[in-house]
């Protein structure tokens, strides 16, 4: 309960500071009474979906649209508040100059400048804007990624192989089959010669998928879909009754991903075979620095040759710098997901890329190379607590692998 009173007394001043900017450009009192009843509706609706008792520590979809109208309000209000701040440090001093040097008589604070106010709400506009598209149009706006990677011990019948990677489904997430559909055909339009998924199908329980098992039932590609778990998927953030309920949860999940049509990796591996040439997929389950750590490494990779062509999928990419990199065998390429971009940030192509959670991992989303391995870090299909995407779009990675020419 305390923290609830903080909560409230912290966002009244923002608010009421914020006001001031409303107040000074317009005299019309519906315009300050609009104001008002969003505010109390918005942070309403935050502390009833917030003392609701849930399944999980997961948010719920109710939950999450509350968070992301909070968390844009917010964002509104912490731009205008230190430009209001600033004007009025500044009204202070010359407050002060008047009594001190002219001849005035009495102390008094200048009035606040309307333009001021109109330019911090302007300012304040583009995240508002930004923040409400995210959650309109930006979680769904399906952005496919080509990437091309040369390797000198590629065998020969793999030249030109191409992978389709998807990554943090959350599909408890969802509100839109028919861009869910369409996210699908846009897959599988790819034509790619195999689909491995990393993990994270959900983001608390099994039978959130059930809605879309057969949609992603009509996933294909011509070598197989394979497939590992994320730390979503293995139940850990549900208070369960039973030791059972858990594990039943994770065997239907496993049954789900069969049922869609993915080979389950769970340490272990897979060659794909083209005549005497083969690769091998390696499936780690989730490792993770922070997370679940039952990701073994040694195991997945048992009956592989060290001159073998080797691509693991491991969800969290701290498993490729902590563990994959320097291990004594060599893993050509690492797929992983995990950080989702922070679903917010700036990627401009050879110019700018920029999230939060870059703060948090190293490697948080594309193509880095190490120690002549590369790892690609999926920024996500779908979306988790903040009900959008600002300039971090989900992801369909495609990678073509190349032999790199031979010198003569």
């Amino acid at each position: 309960m305390i923290r609830w009173l903080i909560f409230i007394l912290i966002y009244v001043v923002i608010d009421f500071y914020a006001f001031q900017a409303i107040k000074t450009i317009t005299k019309n009192n519906w315009v300050h009474y609009l104001h008002i009843a969003i505010s109390v509706l918005v942070v309403g609706n935050f502390i009833y979906q917030f003392t609701q008792v849930s399944t999980g520590r997961v948010l719920t979809p109710e939950k999450s649209y509350a968070l992301g109208f909070l968390l844009t309000l917010i964002a509104l209000k912490l731009v205008v508040v230190p430009i209001m701040f600033g004007e009025d440090v500044f009204r202070i001093f010359e407050g002060t100059y008047n009594r001190l040097f002219t001849k005035s008589e009495s102390f008094y604070l200048p009035s606040r400048r309307k333009f001021v106010s109109q330019i911090a709400m302007g300012i304040a506009a583009i995240p508002f804007a930004s923040l409400l598209y995210g959650m309109v149009k930006g979680k769904y706006n399906f952005r496919v990624l080509n990437y091309t990677l040369h390797f000198d011990d590629l065998p020969e019948a793999f030249d030109g192989y191409k992978i389709t990677q998807i990554s943090d489904i959350h599909s408890g997430s969802f509100d839109n089959k028919e861009k869910i559909e369409y996210a699908v055909e846009l897959i599988n339009e790819q034509s790619s010669d195999t689909l491995l998924f990393t993990g994270d199908m959900v983001n608390n329980l099994a039978n959130e998928m059930d809605p879309w098992i057969e949609t992603f039932s009509k996933l294909k590609a011509r070598d197989g879909m394979y497939s590992i778990l994320g730390n979503h998927d293995y139940g850990d953030y549900v208070r369960w009754e039973t030791k059972e309920g858990k594990t039943q949860n994770l065997k239907k999940l496993k049954q789900i991903q069969e049922q869609i049509g993915f080979d389950l990796l769970l340490n272990e591996n897979r060659f794909i075979e083209k005549g005497d040439d083969r690769i091998a997929i390696i499936g780690v389950e989730n490792w993770g620095k922070g997370f679940k750590k039952k990701g073994d490494l040694n195991k997945a990779s048992e009956g592989l040759n060290p001159d073998d062509f080797k691509i693991v999928l491991s969800h969290d990419p701290t498993h490729w710098n902590e563990v994959i990199v320097p291990h004594k065998d060599h893993f050509h390429l690492t797929l992983s997901g995990h950080t989702h971009g922070m679903q917010f940030g700036i990627e401009v192509p050879g110019w700018i890329k920029w999230s939060p959670v870059k703060w948090r991992y190293k490697h948080w989303a594309g193509i880095y190379e190490q120690a002549n391995q590369f790892i690609n870090v999926n920024r996500g299909f779908g979306f988790l607590a903040y009900p959008g995407r600002v300039g971090i779009w989900p992801e369909i990675t495609v990678i073509e692998l190349k032999k790199s020419p031979s010198i003569v």
